[in-house]
């Protein structure tokens, strides 16, 4: 036997088979019930999401001779016969290749005749928006006062290419894109029952590609079947899409939040190297600065999250809105992916993009602060206190307020901004510098992060200087983190309180019994924050 494809061997039979148009197969399945028929539905929607498909069960509901809850039963002579093609009363028509007003008026002298076999005559337009002006006129008045024994269904995937005088005649049906989880489903129960062993990850990453599809999605597990050889492994799914996995997103994401140029182009190599498919590496970025988003704002979504991990060190590494402005810079740099000389040269430029624009010497807001509350500008101020030029001379350990200023003055960013304000400065000689770290934020500490943190620390210095970082127990210790949180807090209160003083609002609460709508007030800012 000749090999038949997934999407036409595992095609749907009966409304219980087909996925993700629920609420368009409750409405035919009640009307089949009820017997409150229309004569002539439309179905709208994307390609391969079921349009031609539900219109064939239909028109074998309509003419099963033993239907069982308003499904056919798929096993009468009328149920096989349309299955193969043959049922002489169940015509399906092709619109893109019928055009013609001829065509269409030959459709329309046979209509009058009654069923061969059936209970209605049933005719599949497909791509329905094809036909000529001519060819709709013509259709028209039989839309509109067709025989009783006669049924129409329309397929199309461009409404706005029908007349509206043909729409008002129809019952339109718009059909969804199918979910990821959708798919995946899908495509997992008929890798089981094809008995072909798969990794569910890279199922996820078909569907994605499928874009909404089922007909798209298994066209391409046919293909990842037969690149595997009989298996659908991640690596050669992202070898045959030219995808990277989201832990390859992550850790270039991370080296955008370190703000290490260098790094980001060598990871950029090295996708290149693995002959990616830069457009598809730039959906995933914004797929994963999406999660990134929803974690921060409702840490719950991390339990639905794929790459629970990586999603967690972005929310760490990134505040929020440099996770907005990303996602914004990566969605419209994806556009101008296809301007570029190439695709590598548009996206390295994206990414570059983003370190150049990336926000300055501000604070991401943590779990610890308040919800709903803008995070404060880092003092821009350069530390008032001279280090001596001795290496004898050792700092004692710095107020927080000082290390905070000399953290703003640096214009730290991401992760190695979170780093410093988790810190205080131990001692600082000519040659060493000295942070303790809150123990409790220890998994901030990383080889990159360090390395950003010290090439801002010797370019505010103007000197070369060793490193060196040692967690420690900080619970009782005011860093830079606590700091600004406090200041927040501060400045919230005063903004709050000011306004429960000002006497026009006190009149406004006492006459009209108004109040404060809670979480509206916000201090106002200083010119330097501006």
């Amino acid at each position: 036997m000749t090999y038949q494809a997934l999407a036409r061997k595992w095609r749907p039979h009966d409304f219980n088979e087909i996925v993700g148009q629920e609420a368009v197969v409750k409405s035919l399945m009640s009307a089949l019930k009820s017997d409150r028929l229309h004569h002539a539905y439309l179905f709208t929607g994307t390609r391969g999401v079921g349009k031609t498909t539900i219109a064939r069960v239909l028109a074998k509901a309509l003419n099963c001779e033993d239907i069982q809850a308003a499904n056919p039963c798929g096993q009468c002579p009328v149920c096989r016969d349309i299955d193969d093609d043959k049922y002489i009363d169940f015509l399906e028509i092709d619109a893109a290749s019928r055009t013609k007003v001829e065509d269409t008026r030959d459709l329309i002298d046979n209509i009058q005749y009654a069923p061969s076999r059936g209970r209605y005559k049933v005719y599949l337009i497909d791509e329905v928006h094809m036909l000529s002006g001519h060819s709709f006129n013509a259709l028209l008045k039989t839309l509109e006062e067709p025989p009783p024994h006669v049924k129409f269904l329309l397929a199309t995937t461009d409404p706005q290419k029908i007349p509206v005088t043909v729409l008002s005649r129809c019952l339109q049906f718009s059909l969804k894109h199918l979910t990821v989880n959708q798919l995946t489903g899908q495509m997992a129960a008929i890798l089981q029952k094809e008995t072909i062993a798969y990794d569910a990850p890279a199922l996820v990453l078909i569907a994605h590609v499928a874009a909404g599809s089922m007909r798209d999605g298994l066209s391409l597990l046919d293909q990842a079947i037969v690149f595997g050889e009989g298996q659908v492994s991640v690596a050669n799914v992202q070898s045959m899409l030219g995808t990277v996995g989201s832990q390859a997103v992550g850790e270039l994401l991370l080296t955008v939040a370190a703000n290490d140029p260098a790094g980001v182009l060598q990871k950029i190599a090295e996708m290149a190297d693995f002959s990616s498919d830069f457009d598809s590496v730039c959906a995933g970025m914004i797929r994963m600065l999406h999660r990134t988003a929803l974690a921060q704002v409702v840490p719950e979504t991390l339990a639905l999250t794929e790459s629970r991990e990586v999603v967690e060190n972005l929310a760490a590494a990134f505040a929020p809105e440099e996770v907005q402005l990303y996602y914004q810079i990566a969605l419209t740099g994806r556009k101008d992916l296809q301007l570029a000389v190439d695709l590598r040269s548009g996206f390295e430029m994206l990414l570059l993009r983003m370190l150049a624009f990336r926000p300055m010497g501000t604070v991401s807001t943590s779990a610890e602060q308040n919800p709903g509350v803008a995070p404060v500008p880092v003092v821009k101020t350069i530390v008032k206190q001279q280090v001596s030029k001795s290496s004898e001379d050792t700092l004692k350990p710095s107020e927080a307020s000082d290390w905070l200023a000399m953290v703003g003055a640096m214009n730290l960013g991401g992760m190695a901004r979170e780093l410093a304000n988790n810190c205080i400065l131990a001692s600082l000689t000519d040659d060493q510098c000295r942070l303790m770290l809150d123990e409790r934020f220890k998994e901030l500490h990383g080889k990159k992060t360090e390395q950003s943190l010290l090439k801002a620390l010797e370019g505010y210095l103007g000197r070369a200087v060793k490193l060196v970082i040692q967690p420690q127990s900080l619970a009782h210790t005011t860093t830079p983190a606590v700091l600004i949180n406090e200041q927040i807090k501060s400045r919230q209160q005063a903004a709050e309180q000011a306004i429960d003083d000002d006497k026009a609002v006190r009149a406004l609460k006492d006459r009209f019994s108004a109040h404060v709508i809670p979480g509206t007030i916000e201090p106002v800012k200083s010119s330097e924050e501006k």
